[in-house]
């Protein structure tokens, strides 16, 4: 059989047309480091098994592209570059000596914290100068994203934290009608299992559980996947399993005892350790190991072995 239709007829059946793959997903404004490797490489494996198996895959690179950090680092840009554009896109092209200088402002000023926190507001509210510049910043990021999935040979479509934003009243509009909403101690979460899940924090504003939710029901209801999964390290598994839960207790998911679809799945993997074994964050250390570092050392290694073994060989 094989002889006469190839290697296509031993792909397995699965009772799934459609998965999405959310892997990689690195932060906007922050270099890859050597932790994201993992993310990107086992989320890739997967996908190229499933398309093996003739399944349509959706990958998603769920980018963090929105939250308190843009305001930070808008409002720094504009108050070291007034009137200069051309000067501010050439110092944001160093994104993470950039971050770092924002971050360093502050920490350390509060006059400066309160005004990048209206940032955030008025970015919210779509005000074009602001919607330019967190724009300029985005696609710096992606640029230098897109350099290393081309060196792996990662293809991924990007399905930001903003792609989803529109979805999130919606989303909870639906949650609370069921009932599943309650409050607690000033904000809205979702009881079920515990830690309850904060769906709006005290001061009115969304999180990581309300994005995820808006995100599950768009692939759910628009995108209209069978399978979706999602490939980080094993930190995230139990604020993924609480989102499975609320979506469960919605009626999006079947009951995780029932062998039905649609379903969702968490991917888990060790965390990358540093020297000091303890885990790793970028925002510890300046010493941090860029994957394009990575990846350079890794094809110099290569090459000189390759050229020790060739010239032990005698050719």
């Amino acid at each position: 059989d094989m002889l006469i239709h190839g290697i296509e007829s031993w792909s397995p059946i699965l009772p799934v047309k459609r998965v999405v793959l959310d892997f990689s997903s690195p932060n906007i404004a922050k270099e890859m480091h050597v932790g994201h490797i993992r993310s990107t490489i086992i989320g890739d494996t997967l996908a190229r098994i499933f398309e093996f198996a003739n399944i349509e895959v959706l990958r998603r690179n769920h980018v963090g592209d929105w939250g308190t950090q843009f305001g930070m680092l808008i409002q720094f840009l504009f108050e070291k570059f007034p009137n200069g554009e051309e000067a501010a896109n050439q110092a944001i092209g160093d994104l993470q000596s950039f971050y770092r200088d924002a971050k360093k402002k502050f920490d350390e000023n509060p006059d400066f914290k309160g005004r990048a926190q209206q940032a955030v507001v008025r970015l919210q509210r779509g005000e074009d100068r602001y919607l330019a510049a967190w724009k300029s910043i985005c696609q710096i990021s992606r640029n230098e994203f897109d350099l290393v999935y081309k060196r792996l040979n990662v293809e991924l479509e990007e399905k930001g934290e903003s792609f989803y934003n529109p979805y999130i009243p919606r989303v909870l509009e639906e949650l609370t009608g069921k009932g599943l909403i309650t409050e607690s101690k000033g904000a809205r979460v979702i009881e079920g299992r515990k830690p309850p899940l904060i769906v709006v924090k005290r001061d009115g504003g969304f999180n990581y559980a309300s994005t995820d939710l808006a995100a599950l029901w768009y692939r759910l209801n628009v995108e209209m996947a069978e399978w979706i999964i999602y490939v980080t390290d094993v930190g995230q598994q139990q604020h993924f399993h609480s989102v499975f839960s609320a979506a469960r207790m919605a009626g999006w998911l079947p009951d995780q005892k029932e062998e039905k679809y649609p379903k969702a799945s968490h991917v888990g993997f060790g965390f990358v350790l540093g020297a000091d074994g303890s885990r790793f964050r970028t925002r510890s250390s300046d010493g941090a190991v860029r994957l394009v570092d990575l990846l350079d050392e890794a094809k110099s290694q290569s090459l000189a072995q390759l050229i020790k073994r060739l010239t032990e060989n005698g050719n």
